[in-house]
């Protein structure tokens, strides 16, 4: 049996994609990039804003220097409107606290934008100690170390990684993880080609985990 269950935050534990995708299509609009909101979700689902910046600036975007503190500060306020949970998401959580299954949360976000998606749907006072980011480990997926860290914090023998992104799933393969992919609109093949094993609802988790 799995002894953690590791969740990436942005689209696995809230909604907050279609959100944060569209402040960057509004964003990268005034610095000459027009990109439909599934360009965006295409190009940047899963990476890091250092990393949409070079791939906007390669796209054409004339973006200023101080350009990702200014998305960042345009997504805060966006976030801070109103996100939900996924659904299904709370659920899961007290049937993995009833089994006594560790779980934890580790993404490419910073800790300010999980404190603010997670704080507004009580989430964060269950996370806020066990929250890995890449901001504080200076290093974000594909690279596994986040999830490697995560598994030795919690002395894991068996850990698996719920994930909705390419270089999310890429990451657990790399940490030799069990990945299970989030895609309730479905259209993942090509997280299965990467190893992960894909799932729509978050009501079939338990099933998954065997518990």
């Amino acid at each position: 049996m799995h002894d953690l269950v590791i969740f990436d935050c942005d689209g696995v534990l809230v909604d907050s994609e279609p959100l944060s995708n569209q402040v960057l299509v509004d964003n990268l609009g005034r610095y000459g990039l027009n990109l439909t909101l599934e360009d965006s979700v295409g190009f940047f689902l899963g990476g890091t804003m250092v990393g949409v910046r070079d791939k906007a600036r390669a796209l054409g975007a004339d973006l200023p220097d101080d350009w990702v503190d200014e998305v960042y500060a345009e997504t805060y306020d966006r976030l801070r409107d109103g996100v939900d949970l996924m659904p299904g998401v709370a659920d899961l959580l007290n049937t993995l606290d009833s089994k006594g299954i560790a779980y934890c949360v580790a993404s490419n976000g910073s800790p300010d934008k999980m404190q603010i998606t997670l704080g507004q749907n009580g989430l964060w006072d269950r996370l806020s100690k066990v929250a890995f980011s890449a901001h504080v480990l200076g290093t974000a997926k594909p690279d596994p170390t986040m999830f490697l860290t995560a598994a030795k914090r919690f002395n894991a023998a068996a850990p698996v990684v719920i994930e909705d992104s390419q270089n999310g799933v890429t990451a657990a393969m790399r940490a030799d993880m069990r990945c299970l992919a989030y895609a309730p609109q479905g259209n993942a093949e090509k997280l299965a080609d990467l190893g992960a094993e894909v799932f729509t609802d978050m009501a079939d988790v338990p099933s998954l985990l065997g518990i």
